[in-house]
């Protein structure tokens, strides 16, 4: 139980249906569906649709969604919403073009987006209600306009110079050129034009007709390889969830080409590091984890890719074997000074959400646009903003992960669900890029290793050796104490304060263990959202 004289969240307690999500006007369009009788599907595509107009740096329908669900007595499922790279987009393509890397702020980044795609399907497999009044939220704050909160206008007052440079998103998503300030009411009127087109004609509304003719001669006109092809072919799949145990409980993840495998190999080097015995914010804790995350992320950098497409050794990733053997590199008084190559074997700003309903239907969903803004790129009629999800590719021929037609790139974004004897326990999610698969591990960790109360273990201060910093630095969150940030740097890590809070998460747990069962909801406060039940 927190300390009440402090400043803080309380974790939220309710028994009919609760959803939390990043954004408060996201949460409080899932809990109206719910009470007007729809299931948690239905609840989270209105949702995360609402997030696509009121959080637009971090989520749009120009990007990908991934989901895991666990029906009331039925099969955990996932579903694998993410973009494919164009049929013209060969590795020789860009080659013959003295491409060395895919920049950003292009098309080339642009993969084909499927988060529309996904909706469409995962509301005919698992939802009660129709795509068309689910988007009525979202439409009519498009339309009418949203006030913006306090994460989202800090994140867009960063990006403001990246969106002039598209005259598109600059007219768009700037106000008079500048960013709008907190609390300004916000317009979107072209993207609410398409989404009335999706609530009207569905899947077809975004993939063909004049939202595709759109984006794909926009595309086109700034040398992008994109067709009409390309928008038919962008179909999700339903797949099998790959999973790890942890404390008692399975931990579950969607499989490749998404990083989940990293969080479960990550878990799998901590399981037996008997973590419980230590201060949750020890420097030990914290060092022990680093050194995890160093040594999964580093396999992660070798072997993640479109298992369609290339080899993904994700049963020799996962296990005893591989687990304990990056275990054994772990010291637990100073920083290995050069992370080992990875062993596996070879073959030649985002938002999370989740929801539980009346029947314990369980939703964990996430969708993104992965940098914030993604590749700043907006189609001028329609107005959807463009992921970049294609950055992520390789241009080099031997990686897994180098990008070929139809391909999808590694991804970084993950819903995560806990279970316990074939029943959803906690539907959870992390945002934030790279970060996900450690933030995963850390907060299963804080709950099960630590016993926290579930706000609590949201809250906790985090840490993060990213693998992005050519200097090998690791962030720390300010709340980390001045004393135990010495420490860390004296095992050998050298640290440094993001300019941003690390991630962002939402969870619920389900508290079977009464003759009705009660749900207990968290939600970050790195971020604007909340948690809601009834």
């Amino acid at each position: 139980m927190r300390k009440l004289d402090l400043p803080g969240r309380s974790t939220v307690h309710a028994t009919d249906g609760m959803a939390a999500t990043s954004q408060p006007l996201s949460t409080a369009t899932a809990l109206s569906v719910l009470q007007a009788g729809g299931n948690a599907m239905d609840a989270a595509i209105a949702a995360v649709a609402v997030q696509c107009v009121v959080e637009p740096q971090s989520t749009g329908i120009g990007g990908d969604c991934f989901c895991l669900y666990a029906p009331a007595g039925g099969d955990l499922v996932a579903f694998n919403g993410s973009g494919r790279a164009p049929a013209a987009a060969t590795a020789d393509w860009y080659a013959e073009h003295d491409f060395t890397e895919i920049p950003r702020h292009s098309p080339h980044s642009v993969t084909i987006p499927g988060a529309v795609d996904a909706w469409t399907q995962l509301l005919a497999a698992h939802g009660t209600m129709s795509l068309g009044d689910l988007l009525q939220p979202a439409i009519r704050y498009a339309r009418d306009g949203f006030p913006v909160n306090h994460r989202v206008v800090h994140d867009w007052h960063i990006w403001e110079h990246f969106l002039r440079g598209d005259n598109n998103a600059a007219d768009q998503f700037l106000i008079a050129g500048n960013a709008p300030r907190l609390g300004q009411l916000v317009r979107l009127p072209r993207l609410a034009q398409t989404l009335e087109e999706i609530a009207a004609k569905g899947r077809d509304g975004f993939y063909t007709g004049w939202v595709a003719d759109d984006i794909i001669g926009y595309l086109r006109e700034l040398g992008g390889l994109h067709s009409g092809a390309d928008f038919d072919a962008a179909i999700g799949d339903f797949a099998t969830p790959i999973s790890t145990t942890y404390g008692g409980y399975d931990v579950f993840e969607c499989p490749p080409n998404g990083q989940g495998v990293v969080a479960l190999a990550m878990l799998n080097i901590l399981r037996e590091m008997k973590l419980g015995e230590l201060e949750p914010l020890s420097a030990e804790r914290l060092h022990i984890e680093i050194e995890a995350a160093r040594l999964a992320y580093c396999d992660r950098g070798g072997a993640l890719a479109d298992p369609a497409q290339a080899y993904v050794p994700v049963e020799a990733w996962l296990s005893e074997e591989h687990a304990a053997r990056n275990r054994a590199l772990i010291d637990r008084t100073k920083r290995m000074a050069h992370v080992p190559a990875s062993t596996l074997p070879r073959h030649k700003d985002t938002v999370y959400l989740c929801v539980v309903d009346k029947d314990r239907n369980a939703v964990s969903l996430i969708n993104t646009l992965y940098w914030p803004f993604g590749s700043g790129l907006c189609a001028p009629k329609s107005g959807v903003m463009l992921q970049n999800r294609g950055q992520a590719f390789v241009l080099d021929p031997d990686h897994p992960n180098c990008i070929a037609p139809g391909k999808r790139p590694a991804h970084t974004i993950i819903p995560g669900m806990l279970m316990k004897e074939g029943r959803a326990v906690m539907p959870f999610g992390v945002m934030g890029g790279e970060y996900q698969a450690c933030g995963h591990a850390h907060l299963i960790t804080n709950l099960i290793d630590f016993g926290m109360d579930i706000q609590y273990a949201i809250d906790f201060t985090r840490v993060f050796p990213n693998v992005e910093d050519p200097e090998g630095r690791v962030q720390v969150e300010s709340s980390l104490p001045a004393g135990v940030r010495s420490e860390l740097e004296a095992f050998g890590h050298v640290t440094h304060v993001p300019n941003a809070p690390i991630g962002g998460a939402q969870a619920i747990w389900i508290d079977w263990d009464q003759d009705v069962s009660v749900l207990r909801g968290g939600s970050d406060p790195r971020k604007d959202g909340c948690a809601l039940g009834y």
